[in-house]
């Protein structure tokens, strides 16, 4: 079917679009201003692909963010928020609020409205509600969880809820009551207006005062004379800082109370509220009195400078006066106020872009005609300066060089995604996780004392500690809570991160690390740089401290030691076992026979192994087999990449043959091989020593009874009394099992509640000489298997690979690994028992059992001895264990290492980011990335710059163009 005009119409087919402009032009005849835009619109829309292609067209989604962000804040009163869809329904209830607030026909109504709703939408009402919701819930299934809620939400109590209302009503009662009764019709300088505008003149001197004397420097520049001098320790710091939190209590009861209060009684007092029917007056009263309480420093600052302007300029006729009420006048304020802090930000920004290329010699030929053509095109820069501050857009340096765009406006995130829900994780992620809770708390109590500074949406601040460095960033700001987002860098410090990271070191190392005789008030002497120190904080985290073992783990002495104590462990490990296997079984092991003599009946707390494909296990026995065969005993180590992580967990749930034999199992003495017993597949062996099963003067276990009806508490499950060794072997290594040693262990169980007499009854388990010839056996058993066939000396590297879980065939191998409980248990003796040998070369000899069950103990508490890559690693790290211990081996010094990190209260240094920088040097990363795409992993953008902190800015965007190891969910903090 064919659609075609007719040819007799007005418009010809080939022009569809005259229709259009003909109506267009007969409405615009007359309109002079229409007839100007149009003609610029003509203009612009030439120049569209070029703005494009620069990078300065927006997105649509992001102008639409944008767009909405500013009305937002400056027109409505609001702030930026933490998300998009928090975004959209703050502006169109903040927008609604305005529009109605227009059609009250009565202007107490209308500041009734204004001052309620202001109150109400500058909390954190999605929080509280959500907290309320997960109370009431809670509290109808009748349980007390006291699981955390997400980010560092505190409970919402009652308290809470009742010092809002009480707020509440008394703002409404002081707005009603003065517009009412003590409203003027023009200001002076005797009039209650001009007296509130004293107050709050004095009130702003007042804080600005205690907000500066919290940070270490003031303005940036001049070292704060009452701020610690020498930051070491955080027992030290916090005696000297207890005057400057009792300074910043008194600071946020003038910010939180008297502040507002003063700010409502000069918008109530004020005359433009009886003119009704005001568009003007709707937005610009809507907005004052939401700013009060949204972002009240900025508010207190913005209602200083137009009651002064009003009271200089009182008498004259001019255009501020007669045409602008005071809604609109502290709308304006507030939009240059941010327009002039943007503008110096981003000047500051250009000028340290222009001599972070001067100084870098390898660059400084290549970038001397930029430098120059700055300078002499200087007028030029400005505009483009100023034309980035008036959208509120980042200076865009082109690939970082003194080269200058206007980026196109964004939100204050500068990023599409939702906070918090992409990050490069890896296995130092684990860190951050655990200090997110601990660094929430010491932010917020650095927040209520205004050592961060202003807190403003968009702001930037960076924390170092060791080798881990935080971002942070401020999302959201209201009435008593702040909303920030927490990045993790990687720990793993490539060169240009470490050059950077030095550099940051040294400037918080100039600002808290001064001696006591220094200058009252030093200058910063890294002033041009983008990072201002603020203040520490003391955080709860892990220390990390890495040492060599060089004359402990290779001392013939300490490795001769080393297997007496491996026993001794051994013993300790599983009589403890059995002891809390006991107390978890006697509810149900109660038997009616109580007092007859019981046999070994306790069943193994896993006696199916988890299959295992053909392919892992036929690869697993290789590897090991490689590990063991030729270099079993030398110092250095033979490990493959990615083996030693995977093996424990293999062994764990499967049962392992003999390299090249058939597989088969043995359950007592009954065989259940897969194939007969007389197939000639049963035992083909390859690479390991013969063994010749009709010769074999294998240990005989009989069932037999315990001697103490208690004995069979401490029992160990029956398959670990299997026999696995020729008769003659565990006569000779019996020799070497520590029978006074045993019998302590088993005098000092605190167990048995339910019986009587508790140390009779441990008496007589002690003297039960079957229940000690199957600890002989186990024990003896388990130590065989860990040093193999030969009862030489261990050499470091067979501890390492022990430790790591790679054990040396012997004809215990199967026996051990069939069993993962009993493997568990002795890799972990084995690990205990290397760090007791540690422990004494370095703190001194054990001198009686009570000493080494006590330091037994303090390991089973307190450590976790393992590998950084188990997975009980990470679960140790997130439960806090006090301290944690890894053995390694350094190829490259050819060294063994020991690695301790250590949990305690550290102080974390904080500064403050040039906010702009970073909008900045993230704008020329989108834009390099998406629009120029230069992928270079090596392109200069991204190389270190010790003024721009260049790389750890491109670090913490987020994914994919950024790569943090962490990044938190928008955290809620509370400021009260």
């Amino acid at each position: 079917m064919d659609f075609r005009w007719n040819w007799n119409t007005f418009v010809p087919i080939r022009h569809p679009g005259r229709l259009l402009h003909g109506s267009t032009l007969r409405f615009m005849v007359h309109i002079p201003v229409l007839e100007q835009m149009n003609q610029v619109l003509h203009i612009l829309f030439i120049f569209l692909p070029f703005l494009w292609a620069l990078g300065t067209l927006p997105p649509p989604d992001a102008l639409f963010l944008w767009a909405m962000e500013q009305v937002l804040e400056f027109g409505l009163g609001g702030s930026s928020m933490s998300t998009h869809s928090r975004l959209l329904i703050m502006f169109i209830i903040s927008a609604g609020t305005a529009g109605t607030s227009y059609f009250i026909p009565s202007t107490t109504g209308m500041v009734l409205l204004m001052t309620g709703l202001g109150f109400l939408l500058s909390l954190n009402l999605s929080e509280m509600g959500f907290v309320f919701k997960h109370s009431v819930t809670r509290h109808r299934v009748g349980t007390k969880s006291k699981a955390l809620l997400s980010g560092s939400e505190k409970q919402f109590t009652w308290k809470e809820c009742l010092f809002y209302i009480v707020i509440l009503v008394l703002a409404l009662l002081e707005s009603i009551l003065l517009h009412h009764f003590a409203c003027c019709s023009k200001i002076s300088k005797n009039s209650p207006q001009a007296i509130v505008g004293y107050i709050l003149m004095i009130l702003l001197i007042i804080l600005w005062i205690l907000r500066e004397i919290q940070s270490v420097y003031i303005f940036g520049i001049f070292r704060n004379p009452f701020y610690p001098k020498d930051v070491q320790t955080v027992t030290l710091f916090l005696e000297k800082q207890a005057r400057l939190m009792k300074i910043g209590v008194v600071r946020r009861i003038l910010l939180n109370l008297v502040s507002p209060f003063a700010m409502i009684a000069f918008l109530s007092l004020d005359s433009s509220l009886q003119g009704l029917y005001s568009v003007s007056v709707s937005i610009g009263f809507t907005r004052a009195f939401r700013m009060v309480w949204q972002n009240t420093e900025n508010a207190l600052l913005e209602t200083v400078i137009v009651s002064a302007v009003h009271l200089l300029t009182s008498n004259t006729d001019i255009w501020w006066n007669r045409s602008l009420d005071t809604g609109i006048r502290l709308l304006l304020v507030g939009i240059m106020r941010d327009r002039l802090i943007q503008f110096i930000s981003k000047l500051q920004f250009a000028v340290t872009v222009l001599l972070a290329s001067w100084m870098e010699k390898k660059r400084r030929k290549s970038t001397t005609t930029l430098c120059i053509l700055n300078i002499v095109f200087s007028p030029f820069v400005l505009v483009v300066i100023v034309f980035s501050t008036l959208l509120s857009s980042p200076l865009l340096p082109l690939f970082t060089l003194p080269l200058f765009l206007v980026g196109f406006p964004r939100p204050t995130q500068s990023w599409p995604g939702i906070v918090g829900t992409t990050a490069c994780v890896c296995a130092d992620t684990v860190y951050y996780y655990q200090m997110v809770p601990s660094l929430t708390a010491a932010l917020q109590s650095a927040m209520v004392a205004g050592s961060l500074g202003l807190l403003l949406p968009g702001s930037h601040y960076l924390g170092r500690f060791q080798d881990r460095l935080i971002w942070i960033m401020i999302l959201e700001h209201g009435y008593t809570y702040c909303c920030i987002n927490i990045k993790g860098l990687e720990l793993q410090e490539t060169s240009c991160h470490t050059a950077e990271a030095l550099r940051v070191d040294e400037v918080f190392e100039g600002a808290f690390e001064q001696e006591e005789y220094a200058r009252i008030c030093s200058i910063n002497k890294h002033f041009g740089n983008v990072l201002t120190p603020c203040t520490v904080l003391p955080v709860k985290l892990y220390s990390d401290a890495k040492n060599v073992l060089s004359g402990i783990i290779d001392s013939h002495d300490n490795l001769r030691e080393f297997k007496g104590d491996l026993v001794k462990v051994l013993v300790w490990t599983l009589v403890q076992y059995c002891s809390r296997r006991s107390n978890m079984q006697e509810n149900v092991d109660k038997t009616e026979n109580k007092g007859k003599a019981s046999l070994i009946i306790l069943p193994a707390l896993n006696t199916s192994p988890q299959t295992q494909s053909p392919d892992d296990t036929d690869s697993l026995n290789s590897e090991t087999l490689d590990d063991w065969s030729d270099d079993v005993f030398d110092d250095e180590p033979i490990t493959k990449k990615g083996k030693e992580k995977d093996q424990l967990k293999i062994l764990q749930g499967i049962n392992l043959p003999i390299p090249g034999s058939v597989e088969s199992q043995r359950v007592d003495d009954h065989s259940v091989g897969k194939v007969p017993k007389n197939s000639p597949y049963e035992a083909v062996i390859l690479g390991y020593p013969a063994i010749d099963k009709g010769k074999q003067d294998m240990m005989y276990i009989p069932l037999m009874e315990f001697s103490c009806s208690h004995s069979h508490l401490l029992s160990l499950p029956k398959e670990w009394t299997s026999n696995c060794l020729p008769n003659s072997k565990m006569r000779e290594m019996s020799s070497l099992f520590p029978e006074d040693w045993y019998q302590f262990v088993l005098r000092q169980l605190k167990c048995f509640h339910s019986e009587e007499n508790v140390p009779n009854v441990l008496e007589e388990i002690a003297k039960d000489k079957v229940l000690k010839d199957f600890y002989v056996h186990a024990v003896m058993t388990c130590y065989f298997s860990l040093f193999g066939v030969d009862n030489m000396d261990p050499s470091p590297g067979h501890i390492l690979r022990v430790y790591k879980g790679v054990l040396p065939w012997s004809v215990a191998f199967d026996w051990l690994t069939e069993k993962p409980e009993l493997f568990q248990l002795a890799l972990k003796a084995f690990r205990y028992t290397l760090k007791l040998m540690i422990d004494k070369a370095s703190l001194g000899p054990i001198e009686d059992f009570k000493e080494l069950t006590n330091c037994l103990k303090e390991y089973e508490s307190d450590w976790y001895i393992g590998l950084v890559s188990d997975e009980k690693w990470k679960e140790a790290v997130l439960q806090e264990k006090p301290f944690l211990f890894s053995l390694g081996y350094d190829p490259n010094m050819g060294v063994y290492t020991g690695r301790v990190l250590t949990l305690q209260e550290l102080l974390i240094q904080v500064g403050k980011l040039n906010a702009e920088a970073v909008r900045g040097q993230w704008a020329n990363l989108s834009w390099e990335l998406l629009y120029a795409t230069n992928d270079d992993e090596e392109r200069y953008s991204i190389q270190a710059h010790p003024l721009l902190l260049r790389n750890l800015t491109i670090q913490a965007a987020d994914p994919p163009l950024g790569y943090p190891i962490y990044s938190s969910k928008p955290l809620h903090i509370h400021l009260f």
